[in-house]
């Protein structure tokens, strides 16, 4: 779970590194209104600081999002006023109503401890979605496409700081990658350190595909998309419990 230091710098880091929320925005409106022509709602789930959802708001008529952070809900709630903001684990949340669409972007999917935490998620989706519904997920890397001890560098410049990203990715176990991120971030009062660790399950394509079938989807790959992972579809067929 994401913490305030974090919290406080993410936009800036990932903006300058290179990610473009409205290009993946637009991509996911695309898949989402090609299945299912007129969806009106949508949920983000794992929502962040609501970047995507700043543009998703332009092209649905209602968005919520939902996270499990809270310092993380407190920067989307800047951006996005007037949306409604939930703090909630993806594995269980219950809001109470149906959506057109469940989103579910930037491999938070795959923060896991195991495929039961997956086959949970995506029963959790079914229930807040309406008939017919459609859930759009980005997907970590696959067993056979992630590179075992990857590192990446970047000094960022957004404003009048200066952060230094350094981070490490390797296998964790069998079936798991841990990623260490360090952080140095640095103004004229002076320089901070924080580490942020992640493990992402390293599910395979069948996993994610049987997981939402199991769910009552019917399961989609689709190879292109911006983040180079692809992204799973699923169109509701067999309507979860509420």
């Amino acid at each position: 779970m994401y913490g305030p230091d974090f919290a406080e710098i993410y936009d800036p880091v990932y903006t300058l590194r290179g990610k473009d929320y409205a290009a993946e925005a637009a991509q996911v409106t695309e898949v989402i209104l090609a299945r299912r022509p007129g969806t009106a709602s949508l949920l983000d789930v794992a929502c962040g600081t609501g970047a995507h959802l700043a543009h998703f708001g332009a092209a649905f008529g209602h968005v919520e999002g939902v996270d499990v952070s809270a310092p993380m809900l407190e920067v989307a709630r800047a951006r996005n006023p007037g949306t409604g903001l939930h703090l909630g684990d993806m594995r269980g949340f219950d809001l109470g109503r149906r959506f057109g669409a469940v989103t579910c972007l930037f491999t938070a999917i795959a923060h896991q401890e195991s495929a039961a935490g997956l086959a949970a998620t995506l029963r959790c989706f079914a229930r807040h979605l309406e008939p017919g519904g459609i859930t759009v997920i980005d997907p970590w890397w696959f067993p056979e496409t992630f590179l075992d001890g990857y590192v990446a560098a970047d000094v960022l410049k957004p404003d009048h700081r200066t952060i230094a990203r350094v981070s490490h990715t390797a296998r964790d176990g069998a079936d798991a990658s841990l990623m260490t991120v360090h952080y140095v971030v640095a103004d004229a009062a002076g320089a901070r350190h924080f580490t942020e660790t992640y493990t992402h399950r390293l599910f395979t394509r069948a996993a994610y595909e049987g997981a939402l079938r199991a769910a009552g989807f019917a399961a989609e790959f689709i190879e292109a998309a911006p983040s180079g992972r692809g992204l799973f579809v699923g169109t509701l067929e067999r309507a979860g419990r509420p």
